[in-house]
């Protein structure tokens, strides 16, 4: 079977339309093989047949569309013949009347099918998935179709949403503002570190072979990868690193999306337009030529107002100073190698200041769950990465216990303030999975516990230390 891979030269992140074409007014069978559907136009009495062969969906989209990338890509896997339209113009082809009889808002993907026109892309590759019976990219079991669906909403509403939050604005599509942009990166992290997780004990989403999920997340990733998420960022998330890597290099796969470059650069703001009252000045030049060196003067402000506005300031930079400097005692952790408890653990106490930092002991909620000791680890793992957000304000210790499962999940927790920050608490999503208790100073035995948990005692409380991890 050949594919048709022409695109249009116009790209579109967003959505891209079909140039017009006539839909096809013969009606076809219910064959959902790759070859074209043959339909017998003769009457009954015998007289010649004509055989016409029912005509491929066809896909509107633009050059480099990731959405159109879903369809095209369950296509091969499932041996489904779709054309793509020929010469697409984004801007052009969607704003047709005919295309606009297929979808009134005119975005892009759009199928073309014999039995009518579908939109939105995860809508259209399902359409596709399913031309092929008994589709292992559905899964074998209810379970693996459920499973599935899920991690299509995942990669819809929590990577795909946030990964165009940070990208659009910074290519213009968007008025482009700070904070939605920390909020969109915040929430794309937990999504990635939750995504870490799952794929640290999973090659695939479900199960053991490429199914739907697998092709639209890696879409959706491939956005990111190639445009906005630099190696700084998806560093932090090895598995998902892996899954990617694994999954675009996939013979199906790059046929369809070709050789893929990690983007080397977050795209920078756009700076903002020159106001059109900024010409008045050289209309002036040319009716007062002598005055014509004073309104440099007012071309100063101009500049000003392009440069970006400073970012707001975290609540814990305006609290008041603290006796401790959290980098000396990070330092001191690090550095110290021997006598730890003499160096180190003193010289935490010395440097603690219990009016600018508090301590907090964590536990978490549901150890029933830990029962294979990796994924425990994992798991411990992703808290860590997802708490990179407060790195400037805190050092943590997360301690796995146990030398059998299930295993205990504990920690100590040193923060700027005297309560756990707020963004922290609203941001990363672990933090209501553990047991919060702020710890009493005038507690000799709370304190020698905090001792310990530093010093990374064995055993600890009677029992073996199977992992030990420091935020810092």
């Amino acid at each position: 079977m050949t594919m048709a891979l022409l695109l249009s030269d116009s790209e579109s992140l967003t959505a891209s339309p079909p140039p017009s074409r006539e839909g096809p007014d013969a009606a076809t069978t219910d064959d959902t093989s790759s070859a074209p559907a043959i339909i017998d136009t003769g009457d009954r009495q015998g007289n010649h047949a004509e055989q016409v062969c029912a005509p491929s969906p066809v896909l509107h989209a633009g050059s480099g569309n990731k959405n159109a990338f879903k369809t095209l890509i369950a296509a091969e896997y499932s041996g489904v013949k779709v054309e793509l339209a020929k010469d697409f113009q984004m801007g052009v082809s969607n704003k047709t009347t005919q295309f606009l009889k297929m979808n009134p808002i005119g975005k892009v993907p759009i199928l073309e099918t014999p039995d009518g026109a579908v939109f939105e892309s995860n809508a259209i590759a399902r359409y596709v998935t399913r031309l092929k019976a008994d589709n292992p990219l559905y899964g074998s079991s209810l379970i693996d179709y459920a499973h599935i669906e899920q991690w299509m909403d995942f990669a819809t509403t929590e990577v795909d949403a946030n990964t165009g939050k940070w990208l659009y604005p910074r290519m213009g599509f968007y008025p482009y503002a700070a904070v939605t942009e920390e909020s969109a990166i915040a929430a794309l992290k937990r999504a990635f570190g939750s995504l870490n997780t799952h794929l640290a004990s999973n090659t695939f989403l479900v199960g053991h072979s490429v199914t739907l999920a697998d092709i639209v997340l890696t879409c959706n990733l491939y956005l990111g990868f190639s445009r906005i998420l630099t190696k700084s960022f998806t560093s932090e998330f090895p598995h998902v690193e892996r899954y990617f890597w694994t999954m675009v290099n996939q013979p199906n796969f790059k046929k369809i999306i070709g050789d893929v470059k990690q983007a080397e650069a977050v795209p920078p703001v756009p700076k903002k337009a020159a106001p059109a009252k900024e010409q008045k000045p050289k209309e002036a030049k040319k009716e007062a030529p002598k005055e014509a060196p004073k309104p440099k003067v007012a071309e100063k402000p101009a500049e000003e107002e392009e440069a970006p506005k400073p970012k707001p300031k975290n609540p814990l930079d305006l609290l008041p100073p603290s006796k401790m400097i959290l980098d000396d005692w990070k330092r001191l952790y690090s550095n110290t190698k021997t006598n730890f408890r003499e160096v180190a653990i003193k010289g935490f106490w010395d440097m603690y200041d219990p009016e600018g930092y508090s301590l907090w002991f964590c536990d978490y909620k549901y150890n029933d769950e830990n029962t294979v000791s990796f994924v425990t680890m994992n798991k411990v793992g992703g808290f860590l990465q997802r708490m990179d957000l407060c790195r400037k304000y805190a050092f943590g210790k997360m301690l796995v216990v146990g030398s059998e499962p299930p295993f205990k999940v504990k920690g100590l927790w040193l923060f700027r303030g005297s309560e756990i920050p707020k963004f922290v608490m609203d941001e990363v999503y672990d933090m209501e999975l553990y047991e919060w208790t702020k710890v009493d100073l005038c507690d000799e035995a709370q304190k020698e516990r905090v001792n310990a948990m530093i010093e990374d005692q064995e055993p600890f409380e009677g029992e073996a230390l199977l992992d030990a991890k420091c935020f810092k």
